[in-house]
C-alpha cells in the first residue's frame, strides 16, 4: 500500500469512529443550551477546561511518548510489553499521587464539583493512554472505535441525566466521566492490554526514556491550554460564568472544525513519522501538504458563510452574543490546523523541546492581549487573543521549521486566492445584507471546490474502480 494510499486509508477508518459522534453532539448544541442555563453551561465547560489542565501534568504526557515508542516497535512482543507496562505502573503511581493531594486540598476548596473534577481527571487518563497505546500499535480500528464508544456513551449517558432525570451540570459532568469509563474498559479488553502489563516487564530504564521524551511536551500542552482553555477562566472571573456560557456556545462551530483537522492530524502525525525519513520524504510532506491545505481552507471558508444560516438555528437566542465571536474562533482554528500539520516534523525528529520553546512564547502573547483587550471589547478579547496567539505561533513554527530542516511549500497563488476569498466572506458575514451573505456562500462554495477539484476526482476515481472490480 502506497504512504498516500495509507494516510487516507488511516483517516478514514478514524473519521468513522470519531466524526459520527461528534457531529451527534455538535447537533445536539440546541438541546444543551435549552436545558441549561448560561451559567450551568459555564461551570460545565470551566470544569472541563480544568481537567484539560491537569492531565498533562499528572501523566507528564507520559502517553504521547508510549504512542512514539510504540511505532517503531510494533512487531517486537518483548519491547512492546516493557513500554506498555512501564507506562501503565508509571501512570498508576502518578494517579496515586494526585488522589492524595486531591484529598488533602478538598477542605481548602469548597466546591461542589470538585469530587468529578478528580474522578475526570483519573478516568481520562486511562482512556487517553489506551487510545494512545491502539494508535502506537497500529490498531486503529480499536482506536476508532474506542473513541465512538467514549463519544456514544457520552452523548446517551448526557441526554439520560438530562432529559429523563433533569440532573443539571451534575449530570453532563457525570456523563462525561461515564463515557471515558467505558473507553477505557473497552479498550483494555478488546486490545487484550492484560497480556501486555506485567511487573515483570516493568523497566526503570524505559520510565526514563519515555520522560525524557514526554516531560518538554508538559510545558507544550499547558501552553495550548493556555490558548484553549485560560480564556474561559478570564472571561468567568472578569465577566461572569454567564458570558463564559456565550463564549462556550460560540466555540462549538469552531470545535467542531477542529475536530475534524484532529482525526486527519491522528493519522497524519503517523505518516510523516514513518516516511519523513524515507529518500523523498521532503517532496512527499510538501505534496500531502498541499492538498491537506486546500481541504481545510475550503472547509473553514464554507463554515464562515454557512454560519448566518446556522447560527440562530444551532443556538438558543440567550447566547446570541457569541454570533460575532465564531468566524475569529474559526479563523483562529485554522491556525491552529496550520500549527499541526508543520509541527508533524518536530514528532517525528523527536524535537519535544522545541515544540515546547514556540508553545510558551505564544503563549504569554494569548495571556497579555487577553488581559490588555478585555477592558476595552469585553468578550471580544478571547477570541482576538487566540486568534493572535495561533497566528504568531504559525508563523514562528513555519520559520523554525524551514531553518533547522527543509523549506515548506505554499503556492503564491494559493496565498492571493485565499486572503481575496475570506475578505469577501468575513464581509457577508458581518455586513447585515442577505444578498451579499449569500454571494459569499457561493464565492466559499467556488474556492473550496477550485482548491480541491484534483483530490475529488482522485478519490471518486479510486472509489469508482472498486465498485467496478467488485
Amino acid at each position: 500500500m502506497s504512504r498516500e494510499s495509507a494516510l487516507v486509508k488511516n483517516t478514514i477508518i478514524i473519521a468513522i469512529g470519531k466524526i459520527c459522534t461528534q457531529f451527534v453532539s455538535f447537533f445536539l448544541l440546541p438541546f444543551y443550551t435549552n436545558v441549561l442555563s448560561t451559567e450551568e453551561f459555564g461551570a460545565v465547560d470551566l470544569l472541563n477546561t480544568l481537567v484539560g489542565l491537569l492531565l498533562p501534568i499528572v501523566t507528564f504526557q507520559v502517553e504521547q511518548a508510549v504512542f512514539r515508542d510504540l511505532i517503531e516497535i510494533r512487531h517486537q512482543e518483548k519491547e512492546k510489553r516493557a513500554v506498555v507496562s512501564s507506562a501503565f505502573f508509571s501512570v498508576c503511581l502518578q494517579c496515586l499521587v494526585f488522589f492524595i493531594i486531591a484529598l488533602l486540598a478538598a477542605p481548602l476548596i469548597q466546591n461542589r464539583f470538585l469530587h468529578f473534577l478528580a474522578a475526570n481527571v483519573i478516568a481520562s487518563i486511562f482512556s487517553s493512554l489506551f487510545l494512545q497505546i491502539a494508535r502506537g500499535l497500529g490498531n486503529n480500528v480499536s482506536y476508532a472505535f474506542g473513541s465512538f464508544v467514549s463519544a456514544a456513551s457520552t452523548i446517551g449517558f448526557n441526554v439520560l441525566f438530562l432529559a429523563v432525570w433533569e440532573m443539571g451540570a451534575a449530570g453532563m459532568l457525570l456523563g462525561t466521566l461515564l463515557g471515558n469509563i467505558v473507553c477505557a474498559a473497552y479498550l483494555f479488553f478488546s486490545l487484550h492490554l492484560y497480556k501486555y502489563i506485567s511487573l515483570h516487564s516493568f523497566m526503570s530504564r524505559i520510565i526514563k526514556k519515555l520522560w525524557e521524551y514526554s516531560l518538554p511536551l508538559v510545558p507544550n500542552a499547558i501552553s495550548w491550554w493556555v490558548f484553549n482553555a485560560s480564556d474561559r477562566v478570564i472571561v468567568s472571573a472578569a465577566l461572569g460564568l454567564s458570558q463564559n456560557g456565550v463564549l462556550s456556545a460560540a466555540s462549538k462551530f469552531s470545535s467542531a472544525y477542529i475536530g475534524i483537522y484532529n482525526v486527519f492530524n491522528i493519522s497524519w502525525t503517523e505518516s510523516v513519522a514513518l516516511h519523513l525519513k524515507d529518500q523523498d520524504g521532503e517532496e512527499f510532506f510538501n505534496r500531502m501538504f498541499q492538498k491537506a491545505l486546500g481541504m481545510f481552507f475550503g472547509m473553514a471558508a464554507g463554515l464562515i458563510a454557512v454560519l448566518p444560516f446556522a447560527f440562530p438555528i444551532m443556538v438558543n437566542e440567550a447566547y446570541d452574543a457569541g454570533y460575532g465571536l465564531a468566524p475569529i474562533l474559526i479563523l483562529a482554528s485554522l491556525c491552529n490546523c496550520l500549527i499541526g500539520l508543520i509541527s508533524a516534523i518536530y514528532i517525528a525528529n523527536r524535537n519535544t523541546k522545541a515544540v515546547a520553546h514556540t508553545s510558551i512564547i505564544a503563549a504569554f502573547v494569548n495571556i497579555a492581549a487577553h488581559l490588555g483587550l478585555i477592558q476595552f471589547v469585553g468578550l471580544y478579547a478571547a477570541a482576538v487573543s487566540t486568534l493572535a496567539s495561533f497566528g504568531v505561533m504559525s508563523l514562528y513554527r513555519l520559520y523554525d521549521i524551514q531553518k533547522r530542516y527543509f523549506k515548506i511549500q505554499i503556492p503564491r497563488p494559493f496565498l492571493l486566492k485565499t486572503f481575496a476569498a475570506f475578505s469577501v466572506i468575513l464581509a457577508g458575514y458581518y455586513l447585515d445584507t442577505i444578498y451579499l451573505k449569500e454571494a459569499a456562500f457561493l464565492l466559499a462554495v467556488l474556492y473550496a471546490w477550485d482548491l480541491n477539484k484534483d483530490f475529488f476526482f482522485l478519490f471518486w476515481g479510486k472509489v469508482k474502480d472498486k465498485i467496478v472490480r467488485r
